[in-house]
């Protein structure tokens, strides 16, 4: 990130700094939202375009290079004289782990979604988080310029995507099918949109006024779902005070009864200053988001919401100061009992930093050099010991692939470097996987394991192969034979001398491999006998199919020994030879490895996953409703792993991007026919 000397700007009311997240559903319009929001405020002189790439956020080479968000966005700015710092958030579903660990710090969410009924399961699934995790929200209904249907038909469309009541504050004012401005229905007043500028009030046009009245009454009947003195006075045809209005609403969003509704065209800075004061006035203010995460304003104390590594400026901390005041050089500890000290205070603007002096309660931050406390930890001055808020689970993930080395001298730096990319960016995860000794690459999709490791090339100069996940099978045997083994060797001096018998037998499926011995008259002598047991195990790590071998029985039945020439090592390679003998015999049989899969859906994509899930050799075990969630399902079944490497990709396709699944091991099951022919001589040709 590049640096400019500056400080971490506070508001002329001296007032703690509000945060609010920009949430929603992929091309809704979050970073044209956050740039219109930055013109108006004076932050910025002129409002740029993301598809010229003009925009403040969306600096990153990454996502400059897919003209999309792949990482977080803050920006700070003010508004009537207060402070705010805006938390623009991925909307791909490939890029989950931003937006979650940017709502466990914010005071309110902005989720921006589009007047279109088809994007109300993605609307879902933003919206069930901030319902589950208890933060107000505000839904600012975008592209309102270009709706097609009236917006009190679009509300109701839009309304199973919250389990709250989606309260409409505006409506539009049309002429000639073009949205002129909105009335506000709390205040009564109508407003004219002017591009790029703040709206002029205007009095209320006749051609309205009966929508008004019938929009403002279903609002007011909303609002007294949750106040018995509003319902009387609606009971009673009386006008409630607007004081009233606005004080039930602000209620009622912080409480999380309501989602508010405000519409706009953020390309055309259209709403613009409605939604802020809307912010201002209604949204939590830094202290009462630390009481909801349970911490103390008297202390001096941080969470860290996100982490960024820049090759040159070492570890970047994301903070939000919730109590006391922070300044460079303080010694901290972290909840996870980790300790640092800070090592500079910057002002984050996108992929730019400024140096700051200090920061106070409300700043969102970077804190240099915190090396030994993480995303997720709370940090305090001192040694007192912080606080842990909750934060979120990283996702499952859903897509894997292979990495190869191409220049071997990166082979140490390498891991380094992917433990760093996955502390950025907790859905991304790494594993040497123990049975087929390759290393992975986990994620949300394959767009975020592309800049992944276009960041890994970029950021450390590590350039990787992609490869196709190994899938990690074994094998087994279907009869019982019993072998001789002997190795003699003489070659001047002691000579070697092992010699045995054993039997091989097949075991029932996930008994593994067992030893025994029948040994009588020490034919066979007994400090031998694990020498034998050992050289069994030497050679399952292959067997003659060429993976491990697995559920096999050997008994060492006979054999014979030297008093001089009999060794360990005679004994254990005898062992090896009767089961490279045997094993031929024994009808070798492939097995794979076959996942219980959770696949997750809205309801109308279910008869789609279940013609999905026979075409990947899946068996269907059932589906059923998703608790907590309308209108989808979770349909389970048993699937080869081979054959869910890219099921996430054929999933989103089916179901507008939202679909999901997870997926843990269950059993092995022989596979037999042209398929295992085709594994076990590809397998052969890479072992060549």
């Amino acid at each position: 990130m590049g640096q400019q000397p500056s400080s971490v700007n506070r508001g002329e009311s001296g007032g703690a700094a509000r945060a609010i997240a920009i949430v929603g559903p992929y091309l809704a319009g979050k970073t044209t939202l956050l740039e219109a929001i930055l013109a108006r405020t004076g932050a910025i002189s002129e409002q740029g375009r993301v598809g010229d790439r003009t925009c403040q956020g969306d600096g990153s080479p990454e996502a400059q290079a897919h003209n999309m968000s792949v990482g977080l966005n803050v920006f700070s700015t003010e508004f009537i004289g207060e402070p705010y710092t805006f938390l623009d958030c991925p909307g791909s579903v490939e890029f989950p782990a931003d937006a979650a660990n940017a709502l466990s710090v914010c005071d309110a969410a902005v989720v921006v979604c589009e007047p279109d009924p088809k994007r109300v399961p993605a609307l879902q699934v933003i919206l069930n988080q901030l319902e589950t995790r208890g933060i107000p929200h505000f839904l600012f209904l975008n592209k309102i310029d270009s709706c097609s249907s009236a917006v009190r038909d679009i509300i109701p469309m839009l309304q199973p995507a919250s389990s709250v009541p989606l309260v409409l504050r505006q409506i539009p004012i049309w002429e000639n099918g073009i949205a002129t401005g909105f009335v506000d229905l709390a205040s009564e007043r109508a407003f004219v949109y002017r591009e790029h500028a703040p709206s002029e009030i205007k009095s209320l046009p006749d051609a309205v006024r009966d929508r008004e009245e019938e929009a403002r009454f279903h609002m007011l009947e909303q609002l007294a779902d949750y106040d018995d003195e509003l319902m009387e006075d609606l009971l009673s045809d009386l006008i409630p005070p607007q004081d009233k209005i606005f004080e039930d609403l602000t209620e009622d969003l912080r409480t999380g009864a309501i989602c508010p509704v405000l519409i706009g065209s953020a390309e055309n800075g259209n709403g613009i200053g409605r939604l802020l004061k809307a912010l201002r006035h209604e949204a939590p203010s830094a202290s009462e988001t630390a009481e909801r995460l349970g911490l103390s304003e008297a202390d001096a104390q941080a969470v860290i919401f996100n982490t960024v590594h820049s090759p040159h400026g070492g570890k970047l901390s994301m903070a939000r100061v919730f109590g006391g005041a922070l300044s460079d050089g303080a010694s901290v500890r972290g909840s996870g009992g980790g300790e640092g000290r800070i090592s500079g205070i910057f002002k984050l603007s996108g992929e730019a930093t400024a140096k700051g002096r200090g920061a106070s309660a409300g700043d969102v931050i970077g804190l240099g050099r915190l090396d030994n406390i993480s995303t997720g930890e709370t940090i305090a001055v001192g040694r007192a010991e912080p606080a842990q808020v909750e934060f979120p689970r990283p996702p499952e993930p859903v897509l894997v692939t292979g990495l190869g080395l191409k220049d071997r001298k990166d082979e140490v730096k390498l891991t380094a470097a992917l433990a760093k990319l996955c502390e950025e960016d907790l859905a991304l995860s790494f594993e040497n996987c123990a049975d087929t000794h390759q290393l992975l690459l986990k994620g949300q999709g394959e767009m975020h394991l592309r800049v992944a490791l276009e960041r890994l090339s970029r950021k450390f100069s590590i350039s990787v192969d992609r490869q196709p996940r190994q899938v990690p099978y074994k094998e087994t045997i279907r009869k019982s034979i019993e072998v001789r083994g002997r190795h003699k060797k003489q070659s001047g001096g002691h000579g070697q001398f092992g010699d045995v018998v054993i039997e091989i037998k097949p075991l029932p499926r996930g008994e593994g491999f067992k030893f025994s011995d029948v040994i009588t008259g020490g034919v066979v002598p007994k400090q031998f006998i694990p020498s034998v047991e050992h050289g069994v195990e030497d050679y399952l790590s292959e067997g003659p199919l060429g993976f491990p071998v697995v559920d096999v029985a050997v008994t060492l039945k006979d054999g014979s020994y030297h008093s001089v020439d009999s060794s360990d090592m005679a004994f254990r390679q005898a062992a090896r030879l009767a089961m490279s003998e045997g094993m031929g015999q024994c009808a070798p049989v492939l097995l794979e490895p076959v996942m219980a899969v959770k696949i997750t859906v809205p309801s109308e994509a279910t008869a789609r996953i279940n013609g999905i899930i026979p075409q990947r050799r899946g068996q269907i075990l059932g589906f059923d409703a998703r608790p907590g969630w309308p209108g989808w399902d979770v349909v389970e079944a048993h699937m080869p792993a081979a054959e869910i490497t890219d099921l996430i990709i054929e999933l989103r396709s089916a179901t507008a991007g939202v679909g999901t699944y997870t997926a843990e091991f269950d059993h092995l099951a022989e596979l037999v026919g042209k398929q295992a022919d085709l594994v076990v001589s590809g397998n052969a040709e890479a072992a060549a």
